[in-house]
């Protein structure tokens, strides 16, 4: 069988120093190779429009336009691009604002050799590439709206749905899963099927984002 196309990168940052190291990290790698460069939101947008990548990896503070407002406008005119958030910024806000514009991930410059390729790999996979800060946070603030009084999306999947749409946040691939419950895997492929058409939601990426609303992920 032969092998994927490397995932298309457009990365986007203002300081060239910082672009620079970070190409190196991801040109290294044999699946990753960036494919357009950016120095602000707007020009990121011009690139992506230009070179259709797969995958968009976008500073927050960027001159003219934003690593937000660019992310939020790459959601709205090409959809299927995938986008992560590369940023010195452990701050919860923007971490949330970044979920908010379509991100898949929030990776922490300070530990980008360390995390970024890790994170493209798991964001083309359809999977959310959180730091554990992050994690805590979407925790924290789950918590904070049920003492405030905010009750979780009512019930609309059984509970044996209930069961592998926690296993398939977790991370484990449909064959686990069927080991697990001691189903098949084409009976697990078709729960999480009548999961994604039940929630409305497009991919495992977004089945983690609902469990982890509705508290099935626990700390």
């Amino acid at each position: 069988m032969p092998e994927a196309p490397p995932t298309r990168i457009l990365l986007a940052d203002d300081h060239r120093l910082v672009r620079r190291g970070v190409r190196l990290i991801l040109d290294s790698e044999p699946d990753l190779t960036v494919v357009a460069e950016a120095g602000d939101g707007a020009e990121a947008i011009e690139a992506a429009r230009t070179h259709h990548p797969d995958l968009a990896v976008l500073d927050i503070a960027m001159p003219r336009m934003t690593g937000l407002q660019a992310a939020r406008e790459l959601s709205r005119i090409q959809p299927e691009l995938r986008i992560l958030i590369l940023t010195m910024y452990d701050n919860e806000q923007y971490f949330f604002e970044a979920l908010a514009v379509g991100a898949s991930g929030y990776v922490l410059k300070s530990v980008a050799d360390r995390d970024l390729v890790e994170a493209c790999r798991a964001t083309m996979r359809g999977e959310p590439f959180l730091y554990p800060g992050a994690v805590n946070a979407l925790i924290r603030n789950y918590l904070e709206s049920v003492r405030e009084g905010q009750s979780p999306p009512a019930r609309a999947i059984t509970e044996r749905e209930e069961e592998i749409l926690k296993l398939v946040a977790e991370g484990h691939t449909s064959q686990e899963i069927a080991d697990l419950l001691f189903i098949s895997v084409k009976t697990v492929e078709r729960h999480r099927a009548n999961l994604l058409q039940k929630l409305g939601l497009k991919d495992r990426l977004e089945l983690t984002r609902y469990a982890i609303r509705v508290g099935l992920i626990e700390p």
